[in-house]
């Protein structure tokens, strides 16, 4: 069986009703993180949100409440969102993989990125949720989460902060199937994984970055 592989593709119910998609998905065994994993954190927010960010996965915080960004980075989130002139409150929040990859070092459960099955398995999930909110913006943040949606040739060093019509990339998306592209428009906005800025050595400079990407993001929405 392929790395990330898992039983059975995922069978995501036909709705628009992100209680029911989210009570399906803990039953999700596409890939073989379910197995690790405390459980499936799937999105959260108003299904009316005019705004929805899309992480890469979640980390050990968030593996333990169920609850996407209340981590480290989540925090970090929260604080540049304000800064920039939005809410959590306004967004609907979710990752690429739904279930946290990690290695044990001692006591310790440290991150791992998900590789292309495991993200590959949850992009249905991805689809439904964006298919349910259907924002006026979507917030990309990071190289997982921009291979899942723009796919794989997209640079987010490249086109950062910039404003994107999703029509230019809907076609070549990954969660474009035979049935057509989950959303018909909307503004994309990529940006940076607030856990680089918590990584970056110049953290500063990193951070005054990113919320510069989303003042890009408030803009729009004004």
């Amino acid at each position: 069986m392929p790395e990330g592989a898992g039983a059975a593709p995922a069978v995501v119910p036909r709705t628009r009703s992100l209680s029911r998609l989210r009570a399906a998905a803990t039953e999700c065994r596409a890939c073989d993180l379910y197995r690790d994993a405390t459980q499936t954190v799937f999105g959260a927010g108003p299904r009316d949100a005019p705004l929805m960010i899309v992480g890469e996965t979640p980390g050990d915080v968030e593996d333990r409440d169920g609850r996407p960004f209340t981590g480290p980075a989540g925090r970090l989130l929260d604080r540049a969102l304000a800064e920039a002139g939005l809410t959590r409150e306004d967004a609907y929040v979710s990752n690429a993989v739904k279930h946290f990859k990690f290695h044990r070092e001692g006591k310790r459960r440290i991150h791992e990125k998900p590789d292309a099955g495991q993200i590959s398995a949850c992009r249905p999930w991805l689809r439904a949720e964006l298919a349910a909110v259907r924002p006026r913006v979507l917030v990309v943040l990071g190289a997982t989460a921009a291979a899942s949606i723009l796919g794989r040739s997209f640079r987010v060093t490249k086109h950062h902060g910039i404003p994107l019509e999703w029509a230019d990339y809907a076609a070549d998306s990954p969660l474009t199937t035979p049935d057509g592209p989950p959303i018909d428009d909307a503004v994309v906005v990529a940006t940076v994984h607030p856990s680089a800025v918590l990584r970056s050595r110049d953290r500063e400079a990193a951070y005054a970055g990113f919320v510069a990407d989303l003042r890009a993001v408030a803009e729009v929405l004004s």
